[in-house]
């Protein structure tokens, strides 16, 4: 069972796979919300800080009674506590605020550019003991997703901490270093660059979609503001398909603690501990904001003919790809631990409503009719043998799995009656079929 951030308050800090660096930070605190003993005080240098995940790093650390430094541009508004530092500079050309001066451990949220991480390596491996580099799953060297694997049910994680990662020999032969690069590449070659210079200093932490209140990108948020509107919701492919999502502050508040305890090593930062299914991931979403609706799922193969696609059209979903199960029991021994997720749910649908509607405009691309319906849905929909209704009405009430009939004299299976009209203008909403930009946070 995977362990509560309470339960894991009341252990006496298990450092686990991760290898504990000398001194007396090798013994810090387990996880805590406020109830344990604070650790042994820290200077912690933060690359960003202002961005998704970087604000309640600030803060969780504040918390836990460390000495926190923000590095950034100086660019962004973002309401910090007084006692933080901020330094103003450029990854690209300006590190001067960053001359002369020691801490403990950096934690860098924010290097998408190798190049950025070469020079900030160099320049702190003498200063610093601790170097946390906030990487990605993207990392993994795994072929580009397609619809095939939509035929794979996964029940065991294919991808842990040992799988290999991108290997810039494996790039095009016009490639060389120094040259632009994907994003999985960019963190490859930064990971490898940060364990050159910090060995046996150097933690790795592998995200995979990071969730929760304050994502701008709506590839999780759309889920509990859209079922929070209640009604018939389009739930996409076989709802026995894995799924991984982790919320930000369980992130953010985990990688703290890997810098209280000197905890190195490689750990793939995703969520829940135990296998969690696309079907019981909206179910917990249902919960978490208390509303009534219903899942109505269409298989792959009428999603694919009609020129939908997986993650760019349907957030959080991959059917069937490794990137969305994969081990993280390395991570779950050093100490990360996991709310609840219909809290998840109920905090992002809180933050999605609090939002201007020119802020979604600027934040998302949308590429078709948010409310239109796929063609002969209906028809996909009663015909598939993946095809499951699942009714969920007010927290508490246990969910309902009717295998589907055709529909009868124009009604619905719930016997409710309905003309042709009434079903073309309403019923399933078709996705608001986001195809995000790619911010801090991104996986």
């Amino acid at each position: 069972m995977t362990p509560t951030r309470r339960d894991f308050i009341k252990t006496t800090g298990v450092v686990g796979a991760g290898l504990a660096l000398g001194g007396a930070s090798a013994c810090g605190g387990a996880a805590s919300d406020g109830a344990s003993a604070l650790p042994t005080p820290k200077k912690l240098l933060i690359f960003g800080g202002t961005g998704f995940i970087g604000p309640h790093t600030v803060r969780y650390a504040l918390e836990r009674g460390h000495e926190v430094t923000i590095f950034t541009r100086g660019r962004s508004e973002v309401d910090l506590p007084p006692e933080v530092e901020r330094l103003v500079g450029d990854r690209n050309d300006d590190h001067t605020a960053l001359e002369g001066r020691t801490w403990d451990v950096v934690i860098d949220n924010n290097g998408q550019d190798y190049k950025w991480v070469e020079t900030s390596t160099e320049m702190l491996k003498d200063v610093v003991d601790q170097y946390i580099f906030v990487s990605s799953i993207s990392a993994y060297a795994l072929p580009p997703y397609d619809f095939s694997q939509a035929e794979q049910v996964m029940y065991e994680p294919l991808v842990g901490t040992d799988y290999p990662t991108i290997d810039s020999s494996s790039m095009t032969e016009n490639w060389e270093y120094g040259m632009p690069t994907d994003y999985g590449h960019y963190k490859a070659i930064c990971e490898n660059i940060t364990m050159e210079a910090f060995p046996g200093r150097a933690t790795i932490v592998r995200p995979g979609l990071i969730v929760g209140p304050g994502d701008r990108t709506n590839r999780f948020g759309y889920w509990p503001k859209r079922i929070g509107e209640g009604g018939e919701v389009l739930a996409p492919g076989n709802p026995e398909h894995a799924n991984q999502v982790i919320d930000q502050r369980d992130l953010t508040e985990w990688v703290v603690r890997l810098a209280e305890n000197g905890t190195a090593g490689e750990f793939n930062g995703t969520g829940p501990g135990e296998r969690m299914s696309m079907g019981s991931m909206l179910e917990q979403i249902g919960e978490g904001v208390g509303s009534e609706h219903e899942l109505t799922w269409l298989p792959e193969s009428f999603l694919q003919e009609q020129g939908l696609n997986p993650w760019s059209d349907f957030p959080s979903w991959m059917p069937g790809a490794p990137l969305m199960f994969v081990d993280v029991s390395s991570a779950v021994a050093s100490g990360l631990t996991f709310r609840p997720l219909p809290v998840t749910a109920r905090d992002t649908l809180e933050f999605e409503l609090s939002r201007s509607a020119e802020e979604l405009r600027l934040g998302t691309r949308w590429s078709s009719s948010c409310r239109a319906r796929p063609k002969n849905w209906r028809a996909a929909h009663s015909g598939s043998r993946a095809s499951v209704r699942l009714r969920r009405s007010l927290p508490g009430t246990p969910p309902e799995a009717v295998r589907d009939r055709p529909p009868r004299d124009g009604r619905r299976l719930s016997g409710r009656p309905r003309t042709q009209r009434d079903a073309a203008s309403c019923g399933i909403r078709l996705l608001h079929h986001v195809r995000v930009l790619h911010p801090e946070g991104r996986t």
